[in-house]
């Protein structure tokens, strides 16, 4: 194996870590709305942190409680219930998603969907991943149209 297939694994693995991270802030922010500052400094200790792209965290989680609003409009825009009945931690994955849809061209919208569904495989409710996959593929077919369609 190359030193940059290594390398490439390792950054992918980082990512998804961030991502997790980035989930898991969102669920915080969602319990009691701490800024985005105070949960990378509450984060920036763990171990997690650590082993994580930590500049993809901070950008996700900055981008994701600075456009909560647009974010949280776009779900419930995809989804078949009002957004108080999503579950906060479904909540937070794809606010996750739709962050990284509208602003990480670098990362392709099904690798971004596929990372939603198993953050909510692994943490979400039973068959919650599902509901994520619905959601993130709605919002994938408006924010990245040219991108599924070419």
């Amino acid at each position: 194996m190359s030193q940059d297939t290594n390398s490439r694994r390792l950054t992918v693995r980082q990512r998804s870590r961030a991502r997790r991270l980035t989930m898991q802030a969102l669920y915080q922010w969602q319990l009691n709305t701490t800024t985005a500052r105070e949960l990378i400094r509450q984060h920036a200790g763990s171990r997690e942190y650590k082993d994580a792209d930590s500049a993809y965290f901070k950008e996700l989680l900055t981008l994701a409680i600075s456009e909560a609003e647009q974010n949280q409009a776009l779900i419930q825009d995809c989804a078949d219930r009002p957004g108080e009945q999503i579950d906060p931690l479904e909540m937070a994955i794809m606010m996750v998603a739709v962050t990284e849809l509208r602003h990480r061209f670098d990362v392709p919208y099904k690798v971004i969907i596929n990372e939603a569904v198993e953050l909510a495989r692994r943490f979400g409710a039973t068959d919650g991943h599902k509901y994520v996959n619905a959601v993130a593929d709605k919002a994938a077919k408006t924010l990245r149209a040219a991108e599924i369609t070419g």
